[in-house]
């Protein structure tokens, strides 16, 4: 088995450890020859490089090389997987978008509405650059990005890129809630096979079967509804926030039985009620900046002081073992079935074939092969087409540095449908996003 060369592209993150729990996790069967940290934050990078340094040469002897740079000729020559997950304007950034929406009396969140807007308007530039540069020294390598909001990401990338077939986008939050069901039907995670469909972040479980064939589907739902739905994957279990996202989940359920939900439907079909829980002086981003942040900083000291990862608590995490996985089904033409972010083309024929789908697929060395989903119900049609043309004209607003798109965008996005809100806000954001927006015209 051909091992291969990893680089990891925000390196920063703290996600980062996770992700390197996973790669020993899987060395056997994603057998790596090297791996390379690559960030623009060279403080950030350099506490989780020290801290992997030691946690590799305790648990990954079989590892010839581990470096990190700043550089991008360093980390991008002649390499075999590039994994993503970079965040423009860090946590700082993400308060800011959080807090100007809640001043609004919209919904503060990363991915969802104002929010996601700010944050895919400051990814999609260093986005276009990194695909880039690694095109530039490496142009068969696979690049797997994680980067959020990844619907924004994704129909930026496939306008500019529409011919890299090796470049992917996929989403976590899928096998997060999967975790969740496989506890439930007392199964592992992985011999679970879901039907599913939808946009990033906004999409819903049809079917959900287990690897011999048996459709358990019915039998989850009544035990959601009669039990509850908590998180499961252990860098969220214990996470007040995910606990009610999660019994949230539930209530969608309850309201709209047909399908199970993907968690962040409930900004959309709840904005209202997502507004009042929220503390604009304590949005998720600062939970994350005293929280999970504080915590993978002080763990990668301890490591770094301490010259052992030994007295460490590691897991690996959903995050670091979907890329993981899915990389090793793409490097060993594995065929194993993913969700992952697609162009349409006929996948669901009642949507625009150039929308940016999620939905299940066969990875091989060839690329995803999706399943096909059929026509979807005028319910589910109408709250995604209408996603679609937010996310849409938001990236038509960046090509064009359209103001008025902008507007239109948010005006589209279920979180806000007021114009004068939108407009608003969208100045606010402006202001607040001067270093990393282009400049709009009105």
């Amino acid at each position: 088995m051909r091992k291969q060369r990893l680089v990891v592209v925000g390196s920063g993150s703290t996600y980062t450890m996770g992700m390197m729990m996973s790669l020993i996790a899987e060395k056997d069967r994603f057998p790596l020859k090297e791996v390379v940290f690559y960030d623009t934050d060279e403080q950030r990078q350099e506490r989780n490089a020290k801290a992997t340094e030691i946690l590799f040469k305790e648990r990954y002897s079989e590892l010839e090389s581990f470096s990190y740079t700043t550089d991008k000729k360093e980390a991008f020559e002649n390499v075999d997987f590039v994994f993503v997950q970079i965040r423009t304007g860090g946590l700082a950034m993400r308060e800011q978008d959080e807090q100007i929406a809640l001043r609004h009396g919209v919904v503060g969140q990363e991915t969802c509405g104002p929010g996601g807007m700010a944050y895919g308007l400051r990814s999609i530039k260093d986005m276009i650059e990194l695909v880039n540069d690694v095109r530039r020294f490496s142009p068969n390598a696979w690049i797997l990005n994680y980067t959020n909001p990844a619907a924004i990401v994704a129909e930026a990338l496939n306008r500019e890129f529409p011919k890299d077939d090796r470049l992917l986008n996929i989403c976590d939050m899928p096998i997060a809630i999967m975790i969740s069901y496989a506890k439930i039907l007392g199964i592992d995670v992985w011999d679970i096979v879901p039907e599913y469909f939808g946009l990033n972040h906004f999409g819903w479980f049809t079917k959900i079967y287990d690897k011999e064939g048996n459709d358990l589907t019915e039998r989850l739902k009544e035990r959601i509804i009669d039990t509850g739905f908590s998180p499961e994957d252990e860098a969220i279990a214990n996470d007040i926030s995910w606990q009610k996202t999660f019994d949230q989940a539930r209530q969608m359920l309850i309201d709209f039985p047909e399908f199970l939900p993907n968690t962040y439907l409930q900004y959309y079909l709840y904005p209202e009620a997502m507004v009042e829980k929220e503390d604009p002086n304590h949005t998720r981003a600062r939970q994350v900046i005293e929280g999970r942040q504080k915590h993978v900083h002080d763990l990668c000291e301890r490591i770094i002081d301490k010259g052992t990862a030994r007295e460490e608590e590691l897991h690996v995490d959903v995050h670091g073992v979907f890329m993981v996985k899915a990389a090793e089904s793409l490097a060993y033409n594995l065929g194993e079935r993913f969700i992952v972010l697609v162009e349409n083309n006929g996948v669901i024929p009642n949507l625009p074939a150039n929308a940016m789908v999620e939905v299940p697929a066969l990875l091989t060395s060839s690329g995803p092969k999706p399943f096909s989903v059929g026509e979807i119900p005028t319910f589910y049609k109408g709250l995604i087409e209408g996603q679609l043309a937010y996310e849409q004209q938001v990236v038509d607003a960046y090509f064009e540095t359209s103001y008025q798109k902008l507007v239109q965008a948010l005006t589209l996005n279920r979180t806000v449908i007021s114009a004068t809100k939108a407009k608003e806000i969208v100045d606010d954001l402006i202001v607040a996003n001067e270093k990393y927006w282009p400049r709009f015209k009105k």
